[in-house]
């Protein structure tokens, strides 16, 4: 087994030439050379970049602290974000904790449980944490560049007005830590005129590569996660993939081959994997990617598979539907846990002959025999081989994705570090509810609802 990560792409060699990975070779140069030179488009979002090596240590060391009081004090910490400022922090949670870490007892100084809200507009979802944490001793991590986003914003006001109401408002100052932006914006203001314990987000990195960064790093902290050994990972990581040679960098590697496939029509991009603690790091990875990629009327459309389960529900398409997908497959070479099928006596369900087997051998002969099946039905995979699921290495699975992400953007000669659309759907939510300054697009909004109700 490799100590680091390792990226396969042999079963896609049929899908295109080797030429093609040596012609793409000098974009990948000059892509390599945009980015670490920070002369390519967003260079002012590109922080993340050294981020591994040049950290703040002191801030890194406030972190631990008041992650310890959380764990200290608090059966229960609500982590309150969307988008970038929670799906980091719940990829590491989900990924590196017990598959059911919220169901098992939890309670000052032995396991805190992590519950995450601001992520929807849903008064059920809310209702739901209020009644789990009835009777529980909390604290709250409120995450916010500006701190007027709307679904965050909706739950701090009522995640504060609780913590008020159970503690007092002296009593919540000491529950309530604020991940904002370091001199402006209305959190910061109320973060400094209650006095809560803040951290910044730096202002050269973007809410989707923010993992590495008090964002993410805050809750992963009060979760029991060795955030020392994420960022071991992450800077080992960094070294390992500076070289602008694609023929040794397997991070380039991985961007070449994305935007040589989407060139010849794969257009959807599925990133499978076998470990159902891996779901939010493919939520994560969606992001990053749809986010940084989708634009200009171009980009190549990330989604996300938890096999075996949805070879039962997605498996039919995969194999014989539109042949203009490609899979990633991220493959954990050892497993958390060893789980040895034994003997029946009447073998009535026919699987005396996995006898002395491992669940996980079981897992592992899935995913050969679906990857060969892929491939055979016309669906080019790659491969990224991770050793095991550990702190380190997902340090050097967020590195790997976000370094490739940046190469792949500017292959596909967009902008990987802004994201204009999304504005869109927030101006046409604020006016329909309303707000100040949003006057003439509510009246032709209304229009036109009006219209199609007719």
């Amino acid at each position: 087994m490799s100590n680091k990560l390792v990226f396969d792409y042999s079963k896609s060699c049929g899908f295109f030439e080797q030429c093609e990975l040596e012609k793409i070779s000098s974009e990948v140069k000059t892509a390599h050379e945009m980015l670490n030179q920070k002369s390519g488009a967003g260079s002012e979002y590109t922080g993340w970049l050294d981020l591994p090596h040049k950290y703040d240590r002191a801030e890194f060391e406030k972190i631990r602290e008041a992650a310890q009081r959380i764990r200290d004090n608090s059966d229960v910490l609500i982590v309150i974000g969307i988008g970038g400022s929670y799906l980091g922090a719940r990829a590491a949670v989900e990924m590196l904790s017990h598959p059911f870490y919220n169901c098992l007892p939890f309670g000052k100084g032995k396991r805190t449980g992590i519950f995450f809200a601001g992520n929807n507009l849903s008064s059920a979802y809310i209702k739901g944490i209020i009644d789990i944490i009835k009777d529980k001793d909390i604290s709250i991590n409120v995450i916010s560049k500006s701190g007027t986003t709307t679904e965050p914003a909706i739950a701090f006001r009522i995640f504060r007005e609780y913590v008020e109401k159970k503690y007092g408002r002296e009593g919540a100052r000491e529950r309530i830590y604020v991940t904002t932006d370091k001199s402006s914006g209305a959190l910061k203001r109320l973060a400094d005129a209650e006095g809560y314990e803040s951290f910044v987000i730096p202002d050269d990195v973007g809410g989707r590569y923010s993992v590495l960064t008090p964002v993410g790093l805050l809750p992963i902290a009060a979760s029991g996660a060795d955030i020392g050994k994420i960022m071991n990972g992450a800077a080992d990581a960094c070294d390992e993939y500076m070289n602008p040679d694609i023929k040794t960098n397997q991070c380039y590697q991985y961007a070449a081959l994305r935007n040589i496939l989407y060139r010849k029509g794969k257009l959807i991009e599925i990133l499978a994997n076998y470990e159902p603690s891996l779901h939010y790091f493919a939520e994560w990875w969606k992001q990053l990617y749809g986010e940084s990629e989708g634009k200009d009327n171009k980009g190549i459309y990330p989604s996300a598979v938890d096999f075996t389960t949805d070879l039962h529900s997605m498996g039919q398409f995969i194999q014989e539907g539109s042949r203009n997908i490609f899979e990633t497959v991220i493959n954990i070479e050892k497993s958390k846990q060893e789980i040895v099928i034994g003997r029946d006596k009447e073998d009535i369900d026919g699987l005396n002959y996995l006898e002395n087997k491992t669940l996980d051998f079981v897992n592992k002969k899935a995913l050969q025999g679906t990857l060969f099946a892929h491939v055979d039905g016309g669906v080019p995979n790659l491969m990224l081989n991770v050793p095991e699921i550990s702190d380190y290495y997902f340090g050097q699975m967020v590195y790997f994705f976000e370094k490739a992400c940046g190469i792949s953007g500017y292959l596909l000669g967009v902008n990987p570090f802004n994201q204009p659309g999304v504005e869109k759907y927030k101006r046409n939510m604020f006016a329909l509810l309303g707000k100040s300054g949003y006057e003439k697009e509510r009246e032709a909004l209304l229009k036109r609802i009006n219209f199609e109700q007719k």
